[in-house]
């Protein structure tokens, strides 16, 4: 058994605040490109962790670079269904340059842990590695088998870490039917007497597009009734103005059931600014589970400031809702008109889960446990995690990484944001509320 220098045994609370430091100071930006530093090191650190408490992970390296860790432990009843746990080790760019403490230094103030995935996400590799560690050191086996997989590239779609894992080795994930992974279980305070904790069953599809229009090409000095770009460009307009039909899903619906009741009054998702403006920092999350999105990110065209060129280009990140992908396609080619070419760089599906079972007993009777107000509640995310791989061998996701937030911190604005970061009692609190709940599943 591990101990400190002062003989005391080490807990998971004791160290998931370093392993957190130490994972965010392993630099693993994702470009999309194979140009960044890749998940190697923190692959082979995630292993080193794992191994020293017994178990023998392995590392597979899909691409020079890009690796991902997986290992399983043994339950005490290996015949039940095993449970997955996910999560991926690779985070978005950043610039330095824009933050109050540098995004590689895991720098710990005003009671947060600082950096980039701090939040996105290895604030749970950390809680999970946490939790495994000390149920190994100290012999608590859980009651099932639960494989644990950190894995490369989510930030790009998954090509090289779970999507390559599920098409390439099945047989790692052999028994599994259930899955957690990030994006869900963090808290929303509505008042003294409750507070809720949002769940992730759902997650809209995507479609990464490229949009292109070809014209004639000349000289700028002309008068040109055929420019791509100005084409190109009034597509981008309408479609970055449009503003989609809500369309209540079976999610949003609980959810806002579950809302109404906390606040006592009912809601119309036809008319949510008002209900928004009370969320605080999960109002961006929310406000997007309501319809399509289509954002346009890129644009280029041209080579020389006197040549009109022939094509211009734009890419969109486009989301859809469980359900709605033909509408949401349709009402893309009315709205880019016939000019504009369509096609994606990146498309996956849309999920969906009820928010019942066993294991969404386990999540509510953990949460409960750690905080009496708790009220765990289903909810959509807008933007897509590797569960959308595990689908496919038929194994039901849903995103809980347990935090306990303060009710200023803008939650959703750390996702990929500026000065991301955790709250250390966060993420003491997940590690107590992941251990009660490895044991209740």
């Amino acid at each position: 058994m591990s101990g400190s220098s002062t003989g005391k045994a080490v807990t998971g609370e004791d160290e998931v605040v370093d392993l957190c430091r130490e994972l965010i100071q392993i630099d693993t930006s994702n470009y999309g490109d194979h140009s960044g530093p890749g998940e190697r090191r923190a692959a082979e650190y995630v292993a080193e962790k794992l191994a020293e408490v017994g178990l023998e992970p392995k590392i597979f390296e899909s691409h020079p670079g890009r690796a991902s860790t997986v290992a399983r432990i043994e339950g005490e009843d290996p015949s039940r269904p095993a449970l997955l746990i996910h999560g991926h080790t690779d985070v978005v760019p950043a610039n330095a340059m824009d933050w109050t403490h540098h995004p590689f230094s895991g720098e710990i103030a005003d009671g947060c842990v600082w950096g980039r995935g701090a939040v996105d996400m290895k604030d749970m590799d950390a809680m999970t590695l946490a939790v495994v560690r000390d149920r190994l050191r100290t012999g608590r086996k859980p009651p099932r088998d639960i494989v644990l997989a950190f894995l490369a590239d989510e930030e790009a779609g998954g090509t090289y870490g779970a999507r390559y894992l599920v098409d390439n080795h099945p047989d790692l994930f052999e028994g599994c039917t259930e899955a957690i992974s990030e994006v869900g279980g963090f808290s929303f305070t509505v008042n003294e007497n409750l507070r809720l904790y949002l769940v992730e069953t759902a997650q809209k599809g995507m479609h990464w597009m490229k949009l292109t229009v070809d014209g004639t090409a000349g000289h700028g000095s002309m008068i040109h009734k055929d420019n791509a770009i100005t084409e190109l460009s009034e597509a981008v307009g309408r479609l970055g103005r449009h503003k989609f039909p809500v369309r209540v899903t079976k999610t949003l619906r609980h959810f806002l059931d579950e809302l109404g009741d906390a606040l006592g009054t009912e809601l119309d998702p036809e008319n949510m600014d008002e209900t928004l403006a009370k969320l605080g920092g999960i109002a961006k999350l929310i406000g997007a589970s309501l319809q399509n999105t289509a954002n346009p990110t890129q644009l280029g065209a041209g080579y020389k400031v006197n040549v009109i060129p022939g094509q211009a280009t734009a890419h969109v990140d486009g989301r859809y809702l469980p359900g709605y992908e033909e509408e949401f396609l349709a009402d893309l080619d009315r709205i880019l008109g016939p000019r504009v070419k369509r096609e994606d760089v990146h498309a996956d599906k849309a999920l969906e889960t009820t928010f019942d079972g066993a294991l969404v007993d386990a999540m509510q009777t953990a949460l409960r446990a750690e905080d009496p107000i708790a009220r765990a509640v289903p909810y959509m995310l807008s933007a897509g995690t590797d569960a959308k791989s595990f689908d496919d061998l038929g194994i039901r996701g849903f995103g809980f990484a347990p935090l306990k937030l303060p009710p200023e911190l803008d939650f959703a604005g750390m996702f990929h944001g500026v000065d991301e970061r955790v709250p250390v009692d966060g993420l003491k609190f997940g590690v107590r509320v992941l251990d009660r709940f490895i044991d209740a599943s």
